[in-house]
């Protein structure tokens, strides 16, 4: 019956996946079916984190989330909860050894959202860090199946490529986190000043994470090659999108892709992965 139990647990993070993000479940549908629940069950993870603290506003935020860190380590140590979303994460950890420490410094990052509403630059990051590259290192971990001299090599660039994700999603989200949140990530970020030089600042260290990234996926393997792509080019072109959008327009609307342009990127992808010419 255990076995059943695992089956639901894997089966709720793809349901939180499917739940929260189009995009994301494009991009798990196209990687080798060995890895589709494991990114499933770490999507579900970091998502229910981050829904703790950026959601629950009539919560106890800091208890609830001391509570998901305990409730973590316990799943973790005992290799089991009746958390499913938990029970899922703890089993791909234990499977594909996932160092304890990505997983501490995910949580940190967490728990910066509970308090700090501006960053300087070490804080920042620090940040992308724990929200963003020990995330894409969880992936990496899965991606090369045990193969530490292949983690070791790809880890830099999955890093990048996890930071360049986030640095668009703070773009992106500049209307909720600043006029909702309060909160401002970038380093002296200042929302009554933002014009297209900042903007340009940003952007242009955004393109050298890309550019990075988009070197280590060409090396990734290709049970993992085309998820990771199709994810690249989704962001790549919501990149674009708010490089060709004026500063005031994007700190009041939540640049987005539509699900039509996602689809023909999907084909798009799909395409260069099967003749080779992903560039």
């Amino acid at each position: 019956m255990k076995d059943i139990y695992n089956e639901v647990s894997y089966k709720c993070s793809k349901l939180v996946t499917n739940s929260y993000s189009t995009s994301f479940s494009l991009g798990v549908s196209l990687l080798h079916r060995d890895f589709v629940m494991p990114i499933h069950a770490i999507y579900g993870f970091v998502r229910f984190a981050d829904e703790i603290v950026d959601t629950f506003h009539t919560s106890n935020k800091r208890e609830l989330l001391d509570r998901f860190v305990k409730d973590t380590h316990d799943a973790i140590n005992d290799k089991i909860s009746l958390n499913p979303i938990l029970h899922s994460f703890q089993d791909t950890v234990n499977k594909y050894n996932i160092d304890i420490e990505l997983i501490n410094t995910f949580l940190r990052s967490m728990e910066m959202d509970l308090d700090k509403n501006k960053y300087n630059q070490a804080g920042y990051e620090e940040y992308i860090l724990g929200s963003a590259e020990v995330v894409g290192l969880m992936c990496l971990k899965i991606f090369v199946e045990g193969d530490e001299q292949e983690y070791q090599r790809l880890k830099h660039d999955a890093m990048k490529l996890g930071s360049a994700f986030q640095k668009i999603n703070f773009l992106r989200d500049l209307k909720a986190d600043v006029h909702t949140l309060g909160r401002a990530y970038f380093p002296g970020f200042d929302p009554n000043n933002f014009n297209s030089i900042t903007k340009k600042e940003i952007e242009a260290d955004i393109q050298k994470d890309f550019d990075a990234g988009l070197r280590g996926i060409k090396q990734l393997p290709r049970k993992a090659r085309l998820g990771v792509y199709l994810a690249y080019i989704y962001y790549i072109s919501l990149f674009k999108k708010i490089q060709n959008t004026a500063p005031e327009k994007v700190m009041h609307t939540r640049i987005r892709i539509s699900d039509s342009k996602k689809y023909m990127l999907f084909m798009g992808s799909y395409f260069k992965h099967q003749f080779n010419i992903i560039k």
